[in-house]
């Protein structure tokens, strides 16, 4: 990245795709597209942080959302918007797959394992539960690209993106303490499927990763300053991102127990970016005549 672009950037904007920036009929509100226009004529770099990989992502409805980076897939990769120039990766080992194969592989998890950035919408799966809807769901919507994991030897993975174990809301608790405790060398984290928007997706990556430590590289990438940050998300995934931020906003649309730590604004579907970049701006403006 060229370093010098950094020297006239006035902030960075964040904000988290599905539930957030995109409405609950999977397309793009005119007013938050104007927003976001907004603040690149301001001088403010933009950045979408998502779960989703870039494939995804690419395929989606939001395409040619005006923003210029894309953070994807928890913060394992990072391409710019206009051209699509990858500009950070980081991917497990293959030693680290190997050991969380032999653990994931003793589990009741349903699970897939996911093939290296940018190639990460590739994957093989292991499933063990006869009713877990969720998790047929996305082998289903990715039929073309998922393989039985007993389709190929035991260590012949490689590196991989991530893990990702779907599991029924009524046993996120117990399966989420329990990886924890068994790979705390790894970053796991928790997020609400985006499918039928109650079982929860537990996300395994390379310590590094992570919406917040990517947003950092890339605010350091440009120049900067923390007090220039701003984030905006809907769901568990976007904690840390939020926490990294000085100043954070969800929607109406996130759970209580995040709407109770940060500043909340309109829902997806009601104009809750741009509500954030006006509050925002606002505040910024106020700071600068103190």
């Amino acid at each position: 990245m060229n370093r010098d672009q950094g020297n006239t950037c006035r902030g960075l904007f964040i904000t988290d795709f599905d539930g957030t920036l995109l409405g609950s009929d999977g397309m793009l509100a005119q007013r938050d597209i104007d927003a976001l226009e907004l603040l690149r004529r301001s001088g403010i770099k933009t950045a979408i942080a998502t779960g989703r990989s870039f494939y995804s992502f690419v395929n989606s409805p939001g395409v040619d959302v005006p923003v210029d980076y894309l953070i994807f897939t928890m913060g394992a990769g990072v391409v710019t918007q206009v051209g699509h120039e990858l500009l950070y990766q980081v991917s497990l080992s293959s030693e680290a797959v190997r050991q969380t194969l032999d653990y994931l592989r003793q589990s009741t998890l349903d699970f897939m394992v996911h093939h290296a950035v940018p190639e990460n919408h590739r994957f093989y799966y292991r499933r063990v539960n006869t009713n877990n809807p969720d998790f047929e769901s996305r082998l289903e919507r990715y039929s073309e690209f998922g393989q039985p994991l007993d389709s190929i030897p035991a260590d012949d993975f490689g590196e991989a993106a991530q893990f990702l174990a779907v599991v029924p809301s009524h046993q996120t608790d117990g399966a989420l303490s329990k990886v924890r405790t068994q790979l705390p060398g790894l970053s796991i984290i928790r997020s609400t499927s985006p499918l039928d928007h109650k079982s929860t997706w537990i996300e395994f990556f390379h310590p590094d990763v992570s919406k917040s430590k990517t947003a950092a590289w890339l605010a350091a990438e440009l120049g900067v300053k923390p007090a220039d940050t701003m984030a905006i998300g809907n769901d568990y995934n976007d904690l840390d991102l939020l926490e990294w931020a000085n100043q954070s906003f969800v929607v109406e649309n996130a759970p209580l127990e995040m709407k109770n730590r940060f500043e909340q604004v309109a829902s997806n579907d009601n104009g809750g970016v741009a509500e954030a970049v006006d509050r925002w701006l606002k505040d910024r403006e106020a700071g600068s005549e103190i």
